[in-house]
């Protein structure tokens, strides 16, 4: 990380308490760091824009683990897909239920294609993907 550098930013005081109370809440000790994160936040969702970069992502998904052609689907995806899927963690979360997070990692496209068929497919109660980054791009 390079030098630090202050700087000054003036807001309404009703704002700046506002943003006070959720970084408390979230639990960072300063104002410096909350901020940073933000910044950091608007970097990789940019890095995501720029469809031709690295990037990494998950993909938590929920399904019924009776209906074995979720799991088969969702297994013949992962392996047709094997340069972009890194790995893949499953857990028995009761009798009917399993959750499955996939973590992807390579050329932004075909990241986020991958993960909107995953989320897309039939059977899955539940999707969602995390965009991230390689973490180069935002020092």
């Amino acid at each position: 990380m390079g030098q630090a550098e202050r700087y000054t930013v003036s807001m309404d005081g009703r704002l700046l308490a506002k943003f006070d109370a959720l970084s408390q809440k979230r639990g960072y000790g300063n104002r410096s760091e909350a901020i940073r994160d933000l910044i950091r936040a608007a970097l990789v969702e940019q890095q995501w824009e720029d469809e031709s970069g690295k990037v990494a992502a998950t993909v938590t998904l929920v399904y019924d683990h009776h209906s074995h052609e979720v799991a088969d689907r969702l297994t013949h995806m992962q392996h047709h897909h094997s340069n972009v899927v890194v790995a893949t963690t499953h857990v028995h979360l009761d009798n009917n239920n399993c959750l499955e997070v996939v973590i992807l990692r390579g050329q932004c496209k075909e990241v986020r294609s991958l993960a909107e068929k995953l989320i897309a497919l039939k059977g899955i109660k539940h999707g969602k993907a995390t965009w991230t980054t390689e973490g180069h791009e935002i020092w």
